[in-house]
């Protein structure tokens, strides 16, 4: 009976995860802001109010609440005459599927050479390492744009050299947790038993360095927002008509002092997304690091 008292009373890794996650009223601000921006991107079509791609023949026309406004365009038009707030609602699609795959390329990308630098050592560890150091050696916006000059403007090849940029910052970090974990000895236990080497890699190593990795991750989704809006600002990520923040920025540039909102509301939102991300970033890094926990 006790021993069923004890284990009932033993708290889930849900419920403990949560518990260390909302400790950091932060990270709990910022994964509401995240729901709320999920969930334009999902339902776009149908909270939006018009469509993003066709003029409604009014130019530039202010927000709702100026005195020229319309309520029918509570955040106005841009200089086309498209609706504004139906275009930064179908952005948070673009925003977050460029986040979603740069982060996921960038991660198992990084992850697999890491693993492989990081437990075989020697020449393999210093060829992966030192083709990581030359990728870092450059500004990360600045090879991007190298890339999508190589590869050609567009919104897959902007993802595909984002992804390459953030990659390195995987390939380290897994090295180095896999470094710490290889010699200990519930993995020398697992090679006496005649464990392989790629289960040793990934299921006895690799489950056990993936919390530094998820943060990672959202630092990556985040970061590759930004890279993505400033690739589409420099026209040469997602190309125009779409309804990307960076390339609304780009098209709006030149009415900068004279209707200020077309470049406010796009910044703002690239803005508060990324804020949240991050916030949410360093929830999980609370929640996920044991040091913290026992402080």
């Amino acid at each position: 009976m006790s021993m069923a008292n004890t284990k009932s009373a033993q708290p889930s890794a849900l419920s403990e995860f949560w518990y260390y996650f909302s400790r950091n009223k932060g990270a709990v601000i910022g994964l509401v802001v995240f729901l709320i921006v999920l969930f334009m991107a999902i339902f776009a079509p149908l909270i939006s109010p018009h469509d993003p791609n066709i003029p409604s023949g009014f130019q530039r026309l202010p927000p709702a609440w100026s005195p020229n406004g319309n309520s029918a365009y509570p955040l106005g038009t841009d200089a086309v005459g498209r609706d504004m707030l139906t275009r930064l609602i179908y952005g948070t699609r673009f925003s977050l599927f460029i986040g979603l795959v740069v982060a996921s390329l960038s991660a198992v990308a990084g992850v697999l050479f890491g693993l492989v630098a990081g437990y075989f050592r020697g020449r393999t560890d210093t060829i992966i390492m030192r083709v990581m150091d030359i990728i870092l050696a450059f500004p990360s916006l600045l090879l991007a744009l190298v890339l999508v000059a190589v590869l050609g403007p567009g919104l897959l090849n902007a993802m595909i050299a984002i992804s390459i940029v953030n990659q390195p910052h995987f390939v380290r970090l897994t090295r180095a947790a896999v470094m710490s974990e290889r010699e200990k000895e519930y993995v020398v236990a697992s090679r006496v038993a005649g464990a392989g080497t790629l289960r040793l890699m990934f299921k006895t190593i690799l489950p056990n360095c993936l919390a530094p990795l998820i943060v990672q991750a959202t630092l990556a989704f985040s970061a590759a927002i930004l890279d993505a809006a400033a690739l589409g600002f420099l026209g040469q990520g997602a190309q125009p008509p779409t309804p990307e923040w960076g390339t609304m920025l780009a098209d709006s540039r030149e009415f900068l002092q004279s209707n200020p909102w077309l470049v406010t509301f796009p910044g703002l939102c690239i803005l508060i997304t990324v804020l949240a991300i991050n916030l949410m970033g360093d929830g999980l890094r609370d929640a996920l690091d044991p040091k913290l926990k026992r402080s």
